[in-house]
């Protein structure tokens, strides 16, 4: 009772807030709702009656705080919920705010890693460079002469999120119990992968290990840098890691100014983005041109891996064939597509399929070259999830929402260049050796061999239950226990029970 009324209490000042920015719009969807938005639109502001309805619920997220500045940045990658042009004004919410105290962030540094700052660093200015929701970043020299950034989280942060969530996972469930058919939307479950994303963010080791990881994955690639991570200076609410030199992406002219071409900056992030998804099934999912900068060689160097996402290898195909299938005009090869990989319920027709895709995309293609979003097809398309019943998929959702954002990227650098053109030789090359015939009987060679690596494990484990059933190691039913003690009797029990196991096993092998 005390958490209900908690939670709408709660409620209400949500409801203030979002009545005041005029950001209720949502609710316009039923028809009650329309009326009491109605009432409600006279209590907000004027000052927001010229801004979009995404501005205004962007404004609203930011006043309400971090855990719904990081909501609003998660509903920017569900266009099936909130409509293309308020998702793309969610992706420009700003994740600043006002910084906390140099003294706070010492304190914390000193309480993760058990010293105290001037130990640990040479110089550390007290002036923070950048202040988001989770965590602001000092610039410092460590006792050994290097340049760092340091990133501290943000005092009583966790605390706000548990509250926060809760909340949503309250309305999440209300809302799947009073509106059956948005069930398909997975209100609870996109909570609770929002849960999970702010969570692991929240824990700057991941951050720090999401960033190693990438940067083994590019080790033999110097036009793609990752900062590298000071672990020592390293811990749960401190992230410490190489200072980088760089020009930030969006500032086109002194990039040129600087020497370096447009064009083959542009082909290296399609590259760079091709490798993330396709070859590594590992991306980074907030690469807005404040985490991107172009270095001395022209290389880009990355940072904040707050938010990564995986695609895996099934996956992957599946995308793969999605959009060589929409460059190459062949929407039915689409259409199967989802269908195979049970996107869309097998109840549903193929040839409707086709022809709602093809109604997305010519519209699309039909566009000069340079002017052809894949990801912006991507999006229409998920919109006609309601139509085709299909579930929401958050990995693709996150995976599109970052299409978007490195496609504005290429075309702030050059409006004339496709990079998604510049990337297909790369897809089309993984694709043949990901789906041709030699990469199936590789495939099923190396499923084989892994299955025959297993299979001396697997006998172990059949003579250890077999030493176990005889030591009364394991409880069984009287019965059992009787039968078994007649085989045991007959000799034939533990003596041939684990060759017949072996004979079983590789003969359902031999079927793969």
């Amino acid at each position: 009772m005390i958490g209900a009324a908690r939670n709408l209490w709660r409620l209400a000042v949500i409801g203030r807030s979002l009545t005041r920015h005029d950001a209720l719009f949502p609710l316009e969807a039923h028809e009650g709702g329309r009326v009491m938005v109605a009432v409600l639109r006279l209590f907000a502001d004027r000052k927001f009656s010229t801004f979009r309805p995404g501005q205004r619920l962007a404004s609203a997220l930011e006043e309400l705080g971090p855990t719904f500045i990081k909501f609003g940045q998660a509903l920017s990658t569900r266009p099936d919920l909130v409509g293309e042009e308020v998702a793309a004004d969610l992706s420009d919410l700003q994740d600043r705010l006002p910084p906390f105290p140099a003294e706070d962030a010492r304190r914390i540094i000193a309480e993760e890693l058990g010293r105290p700052v001037e130990d640990l660093f040479r110089s550390f200015d007290d002036t923070p460079v950048a202040a988001a929701s989770i965590a602001q970043v000092h610039f410092a020299v460590t006792t050994e002469g290097e340049d760092v950034a340091v990133k501290v989280l943000r005092p009583g942060v966790e605390t706000r999120f548990l509250r926060d969530i809760a909340l949503f996972y309250w309305l999440a469930r209300w809302a799947e119990r009073l509106f059956p058919s948005l069930r398909r939307l997975r209100f609870v479950d996109s909570v609770r992968a929002f849960e999970e994303s702010v969570t692991m963010e929240m824990d700057l080791r991941f951050e720090a290990a999401a960033a190693a990881e990438m940067a083994d994955n590019f080790a033999d690639d110097d036009s793609f840098v990752i900062p590298r991570i000071d672990w020592q200076r390293t811990a749960r609410r401190v992230l410490t890691l190489e200072r980088i030199q760089g020009i930030p992406i969006d500032e086109a002219k002194a990039i040129q100014a600087a020497g370096h071409d447009l064009d083959a900056i542009v082909e290296t992030a399609a590259n760079a983005f091709f490798n993330m998804v396709f070859r590594d099934g590992f991306f980074h999912a907030d690469m807005h041109p404040g985490n991107l900068f172009v270095g001395s060689r022209g290389q880009l160097i990355a940072v904040d891996f707050g938010i990564t996402g995986r695609v895996d290898r099934q996956t992957r195909r599946y995308l793969g064939e999605m959009l060589l299938g929409f460059l190459n005009g062949d929407f039915r090869r689409v259409a199967e597509v989802h269908f195979e990989a049970g996107f869309v319920p097998p109840d549903k027709s193929v040839d409707a399929f086709t022809q709602a895709s093809r109604s997305i995309a010519e519209p699309i293609l039909g566009k000069p070259l340079h002017e052809i979003s894949v990801a912006k097809l991507l999006g229409q398309l998920f919109q006609v999830t309601e139509t085709f019943a299909m579930e929401t998929q958050p990995q693709l959702l996150l995976l599109q929402k970052s299409m978007l954002v490195a496609e504005g990227v290429g075309r702030n650098l050059d409006p004339n260049v496709n990079m998604w053109q510049l990337a297909r030789p790369l897809i089309e090359r993984w694709m043949t050796q990901n789906l041709g015939p030699q990469a199936r009987v590789k495939e099923s060679v190396g499923a084989l061999v892994a299955s025959l690596e297993s299979l001396p494990r697997l006998v172990a484990h059949a003579e250890k239950t077999v030493e176990a059933l005889r030591n009364g190691g394991v409880r069984l039913h009287p019965e059992s226990l009787k039968a078994m003690g007649e085989s045991r009797r007959s000799g034939f029990f533990p003596q041939w029970m684990p060759w017949i196991l072996v004979v079983v096993l590789g003969a359902l092998l031999l079927r793969r």
